[in-house]
């Protein structure tokens, strides 16, 4: 695992006439504070990433779909420098994913339909303090592509 990451299976509750899914509750024991949540839609074999934010920390869930969730720790000095970690998240498994600062992460939308990435970030959004980077950059050590293993 990356320090700071955590993953926390998410209650799903469902009954005839739909379903409920919870996300994340301000008396949760690893809630920080809310900023803002956003949606962000994912096309079937898109990426989305890399990105890193310098202060906010993520919490993800996906919605509806699925996504490949890929973090790699870059930061210098952490016990975890240099590692990457995959994470399969959606209908399939029903979890949150809190990304805490300084982590490069970036997410591929698997299967057949759009995925629905929820984020329940500690901060607002600001263009000053997120750094991008192409997904196929070697400066990351990771293979998008399908692997059949």
């Amino acid at each position: 695992m990356i320090d700071g990451v955590r993953v926390i299976p998410l209650r799903l509750i469902p009954d005839e006439r739909g379903k409920v899914m919870h996300m994340l509750r301000r008396d949760d024991p690893h809630f920080e504070q809310f900023g803002e949540i956003y949606f962000s839609v994912v096309y079937p074999g898109v990426i989305k990433g890399w990105h890193l934010h310098r202060r906010m920390t993520l919490n993800y869930a996906v919605v509806n779909g699925m996504i490949k969730l890929v973090l790699y720790d870059g930061r210098k000095g952490s016990p975890s420098y240099g590692t990457i970690q995959e994470f399969f998240i959606g209908e399939s498994y029903y979890a949150l994913v809190t990304i805490p600062p300084e982590i490069w992460n970036g997410f591929k939308g698997i299967g057949v339909t759009p995925a629905i990435v929820a984020n329940c970030a500690t901060e607002p959004h600001d263009p000053e303090e997120i750094v991008r980077m192409n997904p196929f950059s070697k400066d990351i050590p990771y293979d998008w592509g399908l692997k059949h293993e």
